[in-house]
């Protein structure tokens, strides 16, 4: 059985590069901690793989930031960690964006990856 701990660990793991990308307007970089074949959905139509993901975060306007606040962790197979969580995005030029985001972050042979990524706005 695993606990919360390791699952919060290997989220953050991934998720302070995918923030650390983010926040430097790296498109590329920011691709790189997705699975190639990663299902997509940010605020605009979705995208499978890559080349999608770095085209929406090019979208992104300079200055982006992103704190993210990991709400809630299931484990469902010993490759897999499910992440709910909590996603400010600030800009320079408009108010923070509030969203809830859902994460399935799938180990890979060096390490792990973003596989299935879902924003949603809060009602």
């Amino acid at each position: 059985m695993y606990d919360m701990t390791d699952s919060e660990a290997i989220l953050r793991g991934v998720l302070d590069r995918w923030k650390a990308a983010v926040d430097q307007h790296e498109p590329q970089r920011v691709a790189a901690q997705f699975t190639e074949d990663a299902l997509f959905q940010g605020l605009h139509p979705y995208s499978v793989g890559r080349p999608g993901i770095a085209a929406y975060y090019a979208s992104q306007p300079l200055g982006l930031t992103a704190e993210y606040r990991i709400l809630e962790t299931r484990r469902p197979a010993d490759d897999l960690v499910l992440g709910y969580l909590s996603v400010d995005f600030s800009f320079t030029d408009r108010p923070t964006l509030g969203v809830n985001l859902g994460v399935l972050v799938r180990r890979g042979e060096e390490d792990w990856y973003i596989s299935y990524y879902q924003v949603s706005q809060p009602s």
